[in-house]
């Protein structure tokens, strides 16, 4: 039974994904890579060991009043991702586990000191990635350091969730379970979404695909179901989201001009800091648009860098064409996941390709008209 039990494992780590995240354990050669396996191994079976059935805590008289209803929200939204939204139906998010953390893992993403080009893990059968996570945050800190000490630039990033696409039915967690249901609801549907449908050695693919349908499946949500508050809420986080990507948008831009144009490497070092220092002037002026608004203070607060830059590029950059994509099948999920599966399955360069004509004939529209639900009439 043990053996078995490792050998689940070891299944799930060579597949695990994240919404920020990815934690992979392929003990291929080597101490670094066994030790990475063990905590990568010994991480996913305490949260295995965590579960509880979501049944039992609702029917049980201790479970406090704000958790019995965050979790009924959240039953409520995996029914809603099976039968709207052609997601897995299946028992992820039917558990739930309390880590005792405000993160599930964390992950390290690096990036040369004049390059936005991220640095890559590769691994046996999953492919490569921009990121490596761990469950041991010390080991964590270790690599970054390392990294550091090497001269790249780094960002050691908290990640709330992440999906083992269906090798164990994931649980819902304390680290995100108190999130607003706009929030909620795109979380779960975007780990579910990576259950749907994975491309290995593509996380740029796989993350904008995977927050595109969190997105999308989040406005349809609160379109049927959420009280005009709710609704308010969310629209207002996504118009700060997208306001977000614009600045950072603007930033790598910049950055990639310099780094690209025929300068010395002080030259180049010092236009860095001043783009920088330009990006956080720009947020400043934004969060007073925002009346104070203070949910990206931390982002800006630390590791300002390449690194973290470039992290954001991998979840949101090619957004748009998925979104347009949707629109293209006139907000029936089921077909949208079927031509994202075509595209998955071209060659690398045709599916980039493909991907930046959708992302320039993406709609205009905002994001609410792209998740409203096809009428008997566009269907026809």
């Amino acid at each position: 039974m043990r053996v078995n039990r490792l050998v689940m494992i070891w299944k799930t780590l060579l597949r695990i994904t994240g919404y920020t995240a990815l934690i992979v354990g392929a003990a291929l050669a080597g101490c670094a890579d066994l030790a990475y396996y063990q905590q990568a191994a010994a991480g996913q079976w305490h949260l295995l060991q965590a579960r509880q059935p979501v049944t039992e805590l609702l029917e049980a008289a201790d479970t406090p009043v704000h958790l019995r209803q965050r979790l009924q929200t959240a039953q409520a939204l995996r029914a809603f991702a099976s039968t709207e939204l052609a997601l897995p139906d299946n028992g992820s998010y039917t558990d739930y586990a309390d880590l005792g953390r405000p993160w599930v893992v964390k992950n390290v993403f690096a990036a040369p000191e004049l390059s936005l080009e991220p640095r890559r893990w590769c691994f046996w059968l999953i492919g490569c990635l921009s990121y490596r996570g761990y469950f041991d945050a010390e080991a964590a800190q270790s690599l970054a350091e390392d990294l550091r000490a090497a001269g790249d630039d780094v960002y050691l990033a908290d990640i709330p969730a992440y999906s083992t696409l269906g090798w164990f039915d994931d649980p819902l967690l304390n680290t995100f379970i108190g999130w607003p249901t706009g929030r909620l609801a795109e979380l779960l549907f975007h780990e579910l979404a990576h259950q749907r449908l994975y491309i290995p050695d593509d996380s740029a693919f796989n993350e904008a695909f995977a927050t595109a349908v969190g997105q999308l499946g989040a406005q349809r949500w609160l379109q049927q179901h959420g009280p005009a508050r709710a609704q308010a809420e969310y629209a207002a986080d996504v118009q700060r989201r997208e306001q977000f990507l614009a600045l950072t948008a603007a930033t790598r831009e910049q950055l990639a001009a310099v780094y690209a144009a025929p300068h010395s490497d002080a030259a180049k070092r010092a236009a860095k800091q001043r783009i920088l220092a330009e990006l956080q002037a720009r947020y400043a002026q934004l969060k007073q648009d925002w009346a104070g608004y203070a949910g990206y203070d931390h982002w800006f607060a630390q590791d300002l860098n390449n690194a973290k830059l470039a992290g954001v590029t991998t979840y949101h950059q090619q957004v748009p064409a998925f979104r347009a994509l949707f629109a293209r099948e006139r907000g029936d999920f089921a077909a949208f996941y079927r031509a994202a599966q075509a595209l998955g399955q071209l060659p690398p360069a045709q599916r980039k390709a493909a991907l930046h004509t959708l992302s320039a004939t993406a709609p205009a529209e905002r994001l609410a008209a792209d998740a409203a639900p096809p009428t008997a009439d566009s269907k026809n």
